[in-house]
């Protein structure tokens, strides 16, 4: 018992000597003053109607087993944007119809559940905008605004859930292209991330076919998200598309989306490449 109390004894010593243990990285971070913070703080809340939870299919704001498809997105699409250093996420389908609006919805409530992550959903399908009608956001301007530096980010900004930014439009904007493509499309984007500091930021993009918006436009993200539409998008048109956008950026996937089957454990209807 004497040989043990005089341990004690003898390794309490030491850490008095030693001094109080270094803070971990996580904690210094913390630490640090984050100028972000009020920024986030005064974005104006979203609310997003029960109503609206059902009828635009938003199952992941239900949280739980019911969200578990788009959870597992989220999580796929963090490893791949970690192990690759990717912070801006475009996502992208062949044609209209394969539920991109959906998709971005629904990652809105599972990405606020990561609670150690700020990320942004920016809506720049800005000829068919549909973001803010499925969630029910009445939306001040456009993101078309935003991007010319006619109204601050701040005006038309929203957030759910503390920790998720998004970017909606009140309207159809007919100059889509030209201001998806101006410098100051890219300098404006490049303010927001400076001043908001995101950990990472989804982009609804406009449908491949069609219009040339994505083209001047993909080499402001660091990759893009397939997305394709079970029974109804071709092999053909996936492959095109992904060539399309291997010229334009990084593919990070594909998701096979409206599946009506189930695929190993889970039976969510989506599947993923």
């Amino acid at each position: 018992m004497e040989k043990l109390q005089a341990a004690i004894e003898k390794a309490r010593k030491q850490r008095e000597t030693a001094g109080p243990a270094p803070a971990r990285s996580g904690a210094a971070k913390s630490a640090r003053p984050d100028p972000a913070v009020d920024l986030w703080a005064n974005l104006k809340p979203l609310t997003v109607d029960e109503k609206l939870v059902k009828k635009n299919r938003l199952v992941s704001f239900g949280g739980a087993k019911v969200a578990g498809s788009y959870d597992m997105l989220r999580t796929r699409i963090l490893q791949q944007a970690r192990s690759n250093d990717w912070k801006r996420v475009a996502i992208i389908s062949p044609h209209s119809g394969c539920g991109k609006t959906t998709t971005a919805a629904n990652l809105v409530a599972s990405f606020s559940r990561q609670a150690d992550l700020r990320t942004m959903v920016l809506d720049l399908d800005m000829r068919r905008p549909g973001l803010a009608r499925t969630l029910g956001w009445d939306a001040a301007h456009t993101m078309g605004e935003v991007l010319q530096g006619k109204v601050n980010y701040a005006d038309n900004g929203c957030r759910f859930e503390g920790n998720v930014a998004l970017g909606m439009n009140k309207s159809p904007v007919q100059t889509a292209s030209e201001i998806l493509q101006s410098q100051q499309a890219a300098d404006v984007l490049d303010q927001i991330e400076a001043d908001y500091a995101p950990d990472i930021t989804l982009y609804e993009m406009p449908p491949l076919m069609g219009t040339d918006d994505n083209i001047g436009f993909l080499k402001n993200v660091d990759c893009a998200l397939l997305l394709a539409e079970a029974e109804k998008t071709t092999v053909d048109q996936i492959d095109v598309a992904e060539r399309q956008l291997a010229e334009l950026t990084n593919v990070m996937g594909v998701v096979l989306n409206k599946s009506h089957y189930a695929s190993g454990a889970y039976g969510y209807g989506y599947g993923y490449a």
